[in-house]
């Protein structure tokens, strides 16, 4: 038997979180795609967008899980989400333009199917375990394709798997610089990862507050989204991927400044606890 031991009060519904993230992630995602029809890089910084957008909702996501008493569970529920994702980012490339589409779609099965599995093969029995799950592994799949749409300009497989270098003034194709064959893609996972999975842990507890903990997961996609416009670097133009890093360096300067003001307010507002008395004799 699961008992649900905290509970989310007022607020912003999920599923308004949910419908707000997914739409935020995709259009972000497709914006990206004016470096195709521009024959630029300097839209890549979409890219990024996507990736805040889809974190605030598995931040959430986790937060709604892990209100059934999981507290262990909120780092390996960020891991799970880009374990899952990963496979169906992967596999969505090789659909060009369509690819966030079929990501979503296909990490949907997948997190559908990691949600059953735990809950009727291994009986956790918990009541949102199958949707939270769902959910997960469709912001891991969407999040990864935005730090790929922002590392590299594009989001299809080709773009992600070869990457070209100049020898003696001959651009040769390579696959050791690109996202994948570079292994930036694991680094984008940590990003990730870590990000979706903080905000809740830093903020969880008796005075527990909804904007805080979105506004710290704001936070912590720009801190993540500067570390990936500075490898950016390394695969995209050097003024495209400036673009990005001072986007990043704005937001996430924006967005610490918000989360300190809300900090202090949560503060203050226990100044006025009293403290546990003690009994007699104990």
């Amino acid at each position: 038997m699961t008992v649900k031991v905290e509970v989310i009060e007022g607020g912003i519904p999920h599923n308004k979180i949910m419908i707000a993230g997914i739409v935020s992630t995709l259009v972000c995602l497709y914006l990206t795609y004016l470096n195709v029809l521009t024959s630029t890089e300097m839209f890549s910084f979409f890219g990024g967008f996507a990736v805040i957008a889809a974190l605030i909702w598995g931040s959430h996501t986790i937060k709604v899980l892990c209100s059934y008493g999981i507290g262990t569970g909120v780092p390996s529920a960020g891991m799970i989400a880009f374990g899952s994702g990963v496979i169906a980012m992967l596999l969505a490339t090789k659909f060009g333009i369509m690819a966030p589409i079929v990501a979503a779609v296909l990490a949907a099965v997948i997190g559908f199917i990691l949600g059953y599995v735990s809950n009727n093969i291994l009986n956790m029995k918990i009541p949102a375990m199958v949707q939270s799950l769902t959910e997960m592994a469709i912001v891991g799949a969407l999040s990864l394709m935005g730090f790929a749409a922002l590392i590299t300009g594009r989001f299809t497989f080709d773009a992600l798997t070869t990457g070209h270098v100049t020898v003696l003034g001959m651009s040769l194709m390579t696959h050791q610089q690109s996202f994948i064959g570079g292994c930036l893609i694991a680094v984008a996972f940590l990003l990730g990862a870590i990000a979706i999975q903080h905000p809740f842990n830093a903020c969880l507890g008796p005075g527990w507050q909804q904007d805080r903990m979105l506004m710290l997961t704001a936070e912590c996609g720009f801190l993540s989204m500067i570390v990936a416009a500075v490898m950016s670097f390394a695969l995209i133009s050097t003024g495209s991927a400036i673009i990005s890093l001072v986007i990043a360096i704005i937001g996430w300067a924006y967005t610490y400044k918000e989360y300190m003001v809300l900090s202090k307010r949560d503060a203050a507002a226990w100044l006025d606890a009293k403290p546990i008395p003690e009994v007699e004799g104990h």
